[in-house]
């Protein structure tokens, strides 16, 4: 296996090991989270109830957090690219989010009696290196191939750039997410200077644990945040590699033969370096189910020539 393959053992981004999980301390800073984000003021971090959807199929969403307060559904997706396609891919999850509310609260949409659903509430936290706005959106409808003449049908996702010297008044609110900045932004300096992935990655740390950013979690998890930063690391290597090659971008007018190809001779690679099957899918444009079929035919020997253009 390559030595830039992803380190399996830390299954989750930063991101989601700060906010997103169901330890006491991410549950406050998730309440605080929530709180700048909206303007609230609750005070119990019981009462954000995860739901977050693990592997969802077709969506390599990694770094969700989905949760139910009071009468509203939200999702809180960290990015470090920025992906034109959030809106659409936010509503593939949240079909899926109310999906599961449903049948966990024994709702039949086919009756005739209106249902009433939680609102939905989706931001993109983006911290990546392109220049934008604080504060943008990006709609559904952008993507329609013909513009919807009566304005219906739309979804949208809301962006907020929590780069350092961004969001300023969003990050002293919430000294949790002021502090993750700060690390993320530490580690691209240290990258920029010329060092090494890991140097930059372990430098960043030893700072952060000096300056006890997130109160000392740093420290406690040092290996664990080596761990899941390496691993974001190597999966925008790959997804780097891909878009250079120009496997990323066949899609405008529809993919002719050769490049469809090409991307099963890259989704075979992938597979013999040990990447997961939903990394090959959004690195390559294939399906998760072409990607299985491929696998399937590695297993057995049989080269990507098989496969039809």
């Amino acid at each position: 296996m390559s030595s830039t393959s992803p380190n399996r053992e830390y299954k989750d981004r930063l991101f989601k090991a700060i906010f997103g999980r169901n330890t006491a301390e991410s549950k406050r800073w998730r309440l605080d989270l929530y709180n700048a984000l909206n303007g609230t003021s609750y005070t119990n971090p019981d009462a954000l109830q995860l739901n977050t959807i693990e592997n969802v199929i077709y969506i390599t969403m990694h770094n969700d957090i989905s949760f139910l307060i009071d009468d509203q559904m939200c999702l809180y997706e960290q990015q470090s690219t920025l992906n034109r396609n959030m809106p659409l891919r936010g509503l593939l999850y949240f079909s899926q989010l109310y999906q599961k509310y449903l049948a966990d609260n024994e709702m039949d949409p086919n009756r005739n009696t209106r249902i009433e659903i939680p609102t939905p509430n989706f931001i993109v936290l983006y911290n990546g290196p392109c220049k934008t706005d604080d504060e943008f959106e990006i709609r559904l409808s952008d993507s329609f191939k013909t513009p919807c003449k009566i304005g219906a049908y739309e979804w949208t996702a809301y962006f907020k750039n929590i780069n350092e010297n961004h969001c300023k008044g969003l990050q002293k609110k919430c000294k949790a997410l002021y502090d993750y900045s700060r690390f993320v932004a530490k580690v691209r300096t240290n990258t920029e200077k010329g060092m090494g992935k890991e140097k930059s990655i372990n430098v960043a740390v030893d700072d952060a644990i000096k300056e006890n950013l997130l109160d000392g979690f740093f420290k406690r998890q040092k290996a664990e945040v080596i761990g899941m930063i390496l691993e974001e690391f190597n999966e925008e290597i790959y997804k780097k590699n891909i878009r250079e090659e120009g496997y990323d971008e066949g899609y405008s007018n529809g993919i002719n033969a050769g490049q469809r190809q090409k991307s099963f001779e890259v989704a075979e690679n992938m597979l013999r370096k040990g990447i997961p099957q939903e990394t090959i899918s959004e690195c390559t444009g294939l399906s998760v189910e072409q990607v299985k079929e491929i696998a399937r035919s590695v297993s057995a020997g049989t080269p990507t020539s098989h496969f039809s253009a």
